[in-house]
């Protein structure tokens, strides 16, 4: 069964198409760890107390090389959070700030929808997290960057999150 999970998320992986600069929204302990893989990103996030999280990733973006993202997500109630990051688009850092809320949808199934605004971008993610056990999920999500210029771009995507 284990095999043929990880055979359809690598599968889901390489299917992967356009770009995300958000994390998806993850529920973690105090003291607890995220990492996180996606077809063009990775992310590390630590809940370093009851209602802060901090969090890295990196995202290897099709033709305009890699962008460096650092951010911090104040948990305001249970199911809603404020988001402040800085992201590096080619050695010019960008502040931005937004949101996030989220919620269960079934036992096995965690909705969410992050909106994240800066200067000369906005991006609005919505997806779902499935626990496939304990500490490892699985993410699917739409998402939709849209640059002040040039052309949005908008994919579905899927990823998988260990917790520990």
């Amino acid at each position: 069964m284990l095999k043929k999970i990880v055979l359809t998320l690598a599968a889901l992986l390489t299917l992967n198409t356009g770009i995300g600069l958000t994390a998806p929204v993850n529920d973690l302990e105090k003291g607890q760890t995220a990492a996180g893989i996606g077809s063009n990103t990775f992310y590390l996030e630590h809940k370093l107390a009851d209602n802060f999280t901090l969090g890295l990733q990196n995202a290897n973006w099709e033709h305009s090389g890699n962008l460096d993202n650092i951010y911090g997500q104040l948990q305001l109630t249970n199911n809603f959070r404020g988001i402040i990051g800085s992201n590096n688009f080619e050695s010019d850092a960008k502040v931005y700030v937004g949101m996030a809320v989220n919620g269960p949808i079934t036992p096995e199934w965690e909705g969410y929808t992050s909106i994240i605004a800066g200067n000369q971008f906005k991006e609005l993610q919505v997806g779902a997290n499935f626990k496939i056990t304990y500490n490892a999920d699985l993410n699917l999500n739409y998402h939709s960057f849209m640059p002040d210029a040039g052309d949005n771009k908008n994919g579905v995507g899927v990823g998988a999150t260990l917790k520990f």
